[in-house]
């Protein structure tokens, strides 16, 4: 990505929807844009002088804690699309990331916020902002989803089935050997039915609480409240994230 800083403090760039980033309807799956979203984040922070780099610096990483993202219509493979991202400043823990995803037009489809900590690498202790981000404002006040990400959480009172237990192996690791924030939406996608025609699932949360790391056997289970399917994966009992799969069709 190469991307371009406007004077509104958007981060923006171009991208093509490629064949391995589409379900069996030609449809962008819910994981590849995590994927694009995550490394827009990592371009928009280094250019604003707060990215990977000035952080390892400093023995501190980005951490992602929540998300919430929306497809108002799905992109299709081949269409060329503008991605933007911003940030939009500390919300008591938690500094917020919007990203809105547009059409040649300029039209809206794909609309989210990310919620991020700063934790210093060996302590895994949060960071304050003063440490991190530099003095100039870096902030952009509009918004994707105007309330930040919340918690999800399983649905009580409701039954949970354990779908599958998924060992996290070489393909679910990222850049700072852990599993890669896309990675547990595509395990969560492998909890839904599905036939040859697919499954749609048009809106995504999802929360973090643990780390997996290589070797860790991820127990997922699945329950349906309301015309969603929660997917919570768990370590020894331990919830590890739980996401919430919404507006669902064929």
């Amino acid at each position: 990505m190469a991307v371009t800083v406007q004077t509104d403090k958007k981060v923006v760039d171009t991208f093509t929807v490629k064949c391995h980033e589409v379900d069996s309807a030609q449809r962008l799956k819910p994981t590849a844009f995590m994927d694009i979203a995550q490394e827009m984040a990592y371009q928009a922070a280094s250019a604003m002088k707060f990215g990977y780099y000035e952080l390892i610096a400093k023995n501190m990483a980005w951490v992602l804690s929540r998300m919430r993202f929306r497809f108002l219509e799905a992109p299709l493979w081949g269409d060329r699309l503008t991605v933007k991202t911003w940030h939009r400043g500390a919300f008591g823990p938690f500094f917020v990331r919007d990203f809105e995803v547009l059409d040649p037009d300029g039209n809206r489809m794909i609309e989210a916020t990310s919620s991020w900590v700063i934790i210093d690498v060996d302590s895994r202790r949060m960071a304050r902002p003063e440490e991190v981000l530099p003095k100039e404002d870096t902030t952009c006040r509009d918004f994707a989803i105007e309330s930040p990400a919340g918690k999800v959480m399983m649905p009580r009172g409701v039954e949970q089935k354990l779908i599958t237990t998924h060992k996290v192996a070489y393909s679910d690791i990222d850049l700072v050997g852990h599993t890669n924030n896309a990675r547990y939406v595509s395990w969560a996608m492998d909890c839904m039915d599905y036939g040859p025609e697919g499954v749609r699932v048009d809106e995504v949360e999802i929360v973090f609480h643990h780390e997996a790391r290589p070797g860790d056997e991820i127990e997922l289970y699945r329950a349906d409240f309301e015309g969603a399917v929660f997917v919570e994966g768990r370590r020894d009992g331990t919830p590890i994230f739980c996401a919430k799969l919404g507006n669902i069709s064929k």
